[in-house]
């Protein structure tokens, strides 16, 4: 798997064919080195103010998840890349590929693990998607 190099963790796979096709947009394992980890809250479609953003358009509810995560990163002077693991809270599975083209747009080469789950419902009602996000910066 090619990925931005990063000194404190190192994506793995088994090598089978089929984790190298370019639309599979995640790692099945990360090492971590010892240090610090950020671990965020989930994160849905909402603007500073808490509003619900984008009812209806789930890739842009995803965009709107991952950049609030890259601000929170920001915060503690982390970024996208240093992002070992995502888990997905998602309404309507067969809408999938909105999400995946949006993960591409913040994660163009780094694939960090992930785990995908649609549920029947997420605390905002408008919400199509929730993103958790754990990340690992350097010390």
């Amino acid at each position: 798997m090619k990925s931005k190099e990063n000194p404190r963790f190192k994506l793995f796979g088994s090598g089978k064919p089929w984790e190298k096709d370019k639309s599979v947009r995640f790692a099945q394992g990360v090492v971590i080195s010892a240090g610090p980890l950020i671990v965020l809250s989930g994160q849905v479609s909402v603007d500073e103010m808490g509003r619900d953003v984008a009812p209806g358009d789930l890739k842009a509810q995803a965009r709107q998840a991952f950049s609030t995560i890259r601000d929170l990163l920001a915060v503690q002077g982390a970024s996208l890349d240093q992002v070992v693991k995502l888990t997905y809270f998602v309404t309507d599975m067969s809408r999938w590929s909105e999400v995946q083209a949006a993960r591409a747009e913040f994660f163009p080469t780094h694939m960090p693990a992930s785990t995908t789950v649609q549920v029947t419902r997420l605390n905002h009602p408008e919400s199509m998607i929730e993103i958790e996000a754990i990340a690992a910066p350097a010390s």
